[in-house]
């Protein structure tokens, strides 16, 4: 089970402390309900290396990219769900709407995405890359999203 840092700097303590030898992966997203794309997705993060740290957009963050009625759960729920998974090794919010600074601080060695983001568009891509990290776009599950799922429940 992993850890939810309410902050960065508690989060680079962590790192500091297990970098050596260890490869950190990094992600980032809403995550407002949890899916199985979501799960899928975070299990093959972390096949990615050793550590997975899900960066987690504050509400403010989530509430200007996805609309007025979003988030659906608070980011302190959302970063605790998701630090209860297994293939997550810690969560951290970020206020801003991309995770560009949060990469920056964390310097992992791989940073992924779902697929529905190609390489060339993900955030901090370049940053990382330019010390030899990898940037890699993994599978996304069609049909999957919190926003079918929200959809869904006002169909009813």
């Amino acid at each position: 089970m992993g850890q939810f840092y309410p902050d960065s700097k508690a989060l680079l303590e962590k790192l500091g402390s297990i970098r050596n030898g260890k490869k950190i992966v990094f992600t980032n997203g809403c995550f407002d309900l949890l899916h199985i794309g979501h799960v899928k997705y975070l299990k093959e993060a972390k096949s990615k290396g050793d550590f997975l740290v899900v960066g987690i957009n504050a509400d403010a963050s989530v509430k200007r990219l996805k609309g007025p009625t979003r988030p659906i759960q608070n980011e302190t729920d959302r970063s605790e769900i998701l630090a209860a998974l297994e293939s997550v090794d810690a969560t951290v919010i970020f206020t801003e709407d991309t995770p560009e600074n949060l990469i920056k601080m964390v310097h992992p060695d791989v940073l992924v995405k779902g697929g529905d983001w190609k390489i060339n568009q993900i955030v901090g891509g370049e940053f990382v890359q330019s010390y030899g990290g990898q940037v890699l776009s993994l599978m996304f599950i069609d049909g999957k999203s919190t926003t079918s799922i929200v959809s869904k429940i006002e169909q009813k």
